[in-house]
């Protein structure tokens, strides 16, 4: 057992949809430089694709290291699915050193926060600190509420405003939890750009924690651990839209659903095709796999709203089925039916 005098600190990553959170944690495990870490991924939906984009980066992530909790945002299962995945974790003979932790793009991180006040991981676990990943381009053009100019002023005027926007509420919590923002994807960004995202996340709420722009979140990880926040001691400096609910929200605000995908012929075209779905029925987020015609690598594609990018990821394990997958994910209310058909025509 770890001695209570040395908590293993975990650092929290949350960020909405297509953030660059998984980039993130790429980045991290690469350079650990000999340190034992753990990953816990969750996703939102019955397809997980952020573990196995992590098992892919090297030697540093063995299976082992890597626990993927799918079906089910933290948020709303921790006495099911976290507090007995961080128990099994630290009891390992060889704990690790560090915990890596990344929510679903649509959890609120304060609840998790409240998790680590239980009895079997308080006095063994410290929340070391929470980066928040913001996509620059989608803040910048207000994909979190419906006026984002309105919200702002409405939030300069009123702290207390309860945003009615789901996205906005998900974006405010994620942004005031953290001790540490990531602005990512800055170089898509021009000085106005810049400043309109800038002046999003100053709106989301009254915390105002350090931001750094990054490029693919591309930062060592000397600047991300070691922060020392003990998050979970000051709880009350992180405020969030349903601190009156005890933290709960409604998760069916959103849904998500899985398509298979057949080979496609040209990875251009098929971005194209995604983007135009995407547009045409209000898709938020969609990412996965598909095989490519005569290729032995398998392509990544993700995309944030009507813009995407793909890149060949691995190559196809031997024997391993070349069936693509992909996760469609939105508010309630998605025609899948017409997505469906939209994908797969």
């Amino acid at each position: 057992m770890t001695p209570v005098s040395r908590k293993i600190p975990a650092t929290v990553i949350t960020g909405f949809l297509g953030a660059g959170k998984t980039t993130l944690l790429r980045h991290v495990i690469a350079q650990a430089g000999g340190r034992r870490i753990a990953v816990i991924v969750n996703e939102f939906g019955e397809t997980g694709v952020d573990g196995d984009l992590l098992r892919g980066c090297g030697a540093a992530c063995d299976d082992d290291s890597i626990v993927e909790l799918a079906n089910g945002c933290l948020c709303c299962t921790v006495a099911d699915d976290f507090v007995p995945t961080m128990e099994a974790l630290i009891d390992r003979p060889n704990p690790p050193d560090h915990i890596l932790i990344e929510t679903s793009g649509l959890a609120l991180p304060k609840p998790l926060l409240k998790a680590f006040d239980w009895p079997g991981v308080r006095n063994r676990v410290t929340v070391d600190g929470v980066i928040a990943v913001i996509d620059g381009p989608a803040a910048a053009t207000g994909r979190f509420a419906d006026d984002p100019t309105a919200v702002a002023a409405q939030a300069a005027e009123d702290p207390s405003l309860d945003h009615d926007n789901p996205l906005a509420e998900v974006f405010g919590d994620q942004v005031n939890a953290a001790d540490l923002i990531l602005l990512n994807k800055a170089d898509l960004l021009d000085a106005a750009g810049r400043a309109a995202a800038e002046a999003a996340i100053r709106a989301a709420g009254p915390r105002r924690p350090p931001l750094i722009e990054t490029r693919e979140c591309r930062i060592d990880p000397a600047v991300l651990l070691g922060l020392g926040a003990a998050a979970e001691d000051d709880l009350a400096a992180r405020p969030s839209h349903h601190d009156a609910e005890d933290g709960a929200h409604e998760h069916n605000d959103f849904e998500s659903f899985t398509v298979p995908l057949p080979p496609a012929a040209d990875p251009e075209a098929l971005a194209a095709r995604l983007a135009r779905v995407a547009a045409d029925y209000g898709v938020l987020r969609m990412k996965g796999f598909v095989a490519v015609a005569d290729k032995p690598l398998r392509l990544l594609v993700q995309g944030v709203g009507s813009r995407f990018r793909h890149q060949y990821e691995r190559p196809w394990a031997p024997g391993e089925e070349r069936q693509g997958r992909l996760v469609v994910i939105g508010e309630t209310g998605l025609d899948r039916a017409g997505i469906l058909a939209a994908l797969t025509a």
